[in-house]
């Protein structure tokens, strides 16, 4: 019997029904999302074992939700791609930005259980051989960032782990883990609410790591600080991490702040790869060196051209992010040495092109209150287009709390999702 998570993303209910019927026959535990939207829920709250994408979706295609996950360092797991009319060249695309594989429709049984049994594995090696602390650079501030744990380390209270998207948040936390004791990690957090006790037996002596709490909605929360209170019976160490900036949770009425004060007790800020760019060569050589030794991928070698060209771009998915880059550049390139060209085309899908300046123009002969906000809902527009519709990152970008930027757009007229779990 297997516990992986495999995350189905189709809007045909029939096809939803029959692969979750089939994999849950096989063992494997299955969660359903009839829309890009949803599966974005789903994929902020636990990081699957796989998922299995349809290409076509009324909302927003598989290839445009598997490039943001990219960008934003979260495609740190296997995604096959599905369509029944898909063309080579979309399925080559979906590769190159990061896809395990491609099954078209309607999809044989055996070559659904063997694409799945080999996506699964897969993304186990990824996890088995994914950076540990010490491969991380030399500069000053992952020093410090050593530093700091190693101080932490001896205290043996809750740690809140904070930092951008991709920041390589399970890879800090596992410095804290002993060899030979649990390491947990709840399938979904709704587990913090129905069976906090168990997760605690599961972790006894060990570690419980939750990612991203600042997703959880109230009833989870409720759950974690009931858990918090049983900590020392299990004597379990409790390790938490968290891309919402801390002062965004303050205000949001969502947030219970009682939990908030005592996660942040202990915090350790993990630096953006921006300000260790430094690192960034020697990082994207040790990922290409561990993917080729697990023979995820054939031997290649990235020029130094290539590895200028790296260091060069600002990775806002960080550590996450670097890593399904060079893995898509390993597995798509035509020769053995990945030169800069390749590593520009690559990341040119996740830079965005300025507007042309004849298109920003605007009517001065127009009431200043008029002009004023059809420059206001253009702007915003512009931010939310360029975050993907991501709130969290709209509000940092233009200076806003969350709340006061939401009341900004119902004012304005614009239409917006709120992607914070609902209760």
């Amino acid at each position: 019997m297997r516990s992986s998570d495999i995350l189905i993303v189709d809007d045909e209910i029939g096809i939803r029904e029959l692969l979750s019927e089939i994999l849950q026959d096989e063992g494997y535990t299955v969660a359903l999302a009839e829309n890009a939207e949803v599966a974005r829920q789903l994929r902020n709250q636990t990081r699957p074992a796989l998922v299995l994408l349809d290409i076509w979706m009324p909302d927003c295609d598989g290839v445009t939700l598997l490039k943001e996950w990219a960008k934003s360092g979260q495609l740190n797991m296997p995604v096959v791609m599905m369509s029944g009319h898909a063309s080579i060249d979309t399925a080559v695309e979906a590769t190159r930005i990061g896809a395990f594989d491609f099954l078209e429709k309607p999809i044989a049984l055996q070559k659904l259980l063997t694409t799945v049994q080999r996506a699964v594995k897969y993304g186990d090696m990824q996890v088995n051989t994914s950076l540990n602390l010490d491969k991380l650079g030399k500069s000053e501030p992952i020093q410090e960032l050593k530093r700091q744990l190693e101080r932490v380390a001896k205290v043996k209270s809750p740690v809140l782990l904070t930092g951008e998207p991709g920041s390589g948040f399970e890879l800090v936390a596992r410095f804290f883990h002993q060899g030979n004791t649990p390491w947990v990690t709840p399938a979904k957090p709704e587990q913090l609410a129905d069976a906090p006790l168990e997760l605690l037996q599961k972790a006894n002596n060990g570690v419980l790591f939750l990612p991203e709490i600042g997703q959880y909605n109230r009833r989870i929360q409720q759950g974690l600080l009931f858990l918090l209170s049983k900590l020392d019976r299990f004597n379990v160490r409790l390790l938490c991490s968290c891309s919402r900036p801390l002062q965004e949770l303050l205000v949001d009425p969502e947030c219970d702040n009682r939990l908030l004060t005592t996660l942040s007790s202990v915090i350790v800020p993990i630096p953006p790869l921006r300000e260790h760019a430094e690192d960034i060569i020697f990082i994207a050589e040790q990922i290409l060196t561990e993917l080729v030794e697990s023979k995820q991928v054939s031997a290649h070698k990235l020029t130094t051209a290539a590895l200028n060209a790296l260091r060069q771009y600002d990775w806002p998915g960080n550590l996450e992010q670097l890593r399904s880059i060079i893995k898509s550049l390993a597995l798509t390139a035509e020769s053995a040495d990945i030169d800069a060209p390749e590593v520009n085309k690559v990341l040119a899908q996740f830079r965005h092109e300025k507007p042309a300046a004849e298109e920003t123009g605007f009517d001065f002969n127009m009431p200043l209150r008029e002009l004023r906000e059809q420059l206001e809902r253009r702007y915003f527009e512009y931010h939310i287009s360029l975050e993907n519709g991501n709130m969290s990152r709209v509000a940092q970008k233009v200076g806003l709390e969350r709340t006061h930027l939401y009341r900004k757009l119902k004012q304005l007229g614009i239409k917006f999702a709120r992607k914070t779990a609902e209760e």
